[in-house]
């Protein structure tokens, strides 16, 4: 059964706090073997993550449910607002770093601003864990329970967001459907009455212009 690499940390600054460690080689070797699970990650992303999206978009199948526009507009999205992704996830919401690594190359995210964001959150997410594991001493076990629920509920508030900010743009996207929609006959029925309006004022000028010179 897989560790939870928070509680690891969590548990090695604890023996660091004892002596058992070293605080500072810790860090080094956590922060590198985080910033090789995240590259390795994002590499298997981009090199078949990516090649299934472009089947997606090429796959008259699948165009049915995932239009090719919806893809470009997804990498166009993540290439602006992938970055804070990338960083949040690191040590806020940690539970998503390997599906924001994949999916990071899937979108074809570019390499070098991955890196970025990746070293600079996950100096953060190892030296968090393990400053509170040392801080903390024989209760990092504790500290571990109130982080993973601290991350559940963060995850859980990401999610209502994203979810009412989804319900408020269908929202106004139907709102300009509807308004557009009641604008169109309005403005038929007012051009009509215009032009019923210049017809008569035509017939009744042409007689008066047609009169014999005396």
């Amino acid at each position: 059964m897989p560790i939870p690499i928070t509680l690891l940390l969590l548990a090695a600054g604890a023996f660091a706090a004892l002596g058992n460690f070293n605080m500072v080689l810790l860090f080094f070797i956590s922060f590198s073997a985080l910033i090789c699970g995240d590259t390795t990650g994002y590499w298997i992303g981009r090199i078949w993550g990516s090649k299934v999206l472009d089947g997606i978009e090429h796959s008259k199948r699948w165009n049915r449910l995932i239009p090719p526009s919806r893809i470009v507009q997804s990498r166009q999205y993540f290439r602006l607002r992938g970055g804070l992704a990338i960083f949040l996830s690191r040590f806020l919401v940690s539970a998503l770093g390997g599906i924001i690594n994949l999916l990071s190359g899937s979108e074809l995210y570019p390499y070098r601003y991955f890196f970025i964001c990746d070293i600079s959150g996950e100096a953060l997410g190892a030296m968090i864990p393990l400053l509170l594991g040392y801080i903390f001493g024989a209760s990092w076990e504790a500290v571990g329970d109130v982080l993973g629920y601290s991350s559940f509920l963060i995850l859980c508030l990401f999610v209502v967001i994203l979810l009412v900010t989804g319900l408020i743009r269908n929202a106004r996207s139907l709102k300009r459907v509807n308004v557009t929609s009641i604008r169109q006959p309005v403005e038929m029925q007012s051009n009509a009455a215009g032009t019923s309006a210049i017809a008569p004022a035509e017939t009744s000028a042409g007689p008066t212009g047609n009169l014999p010179l005396l």
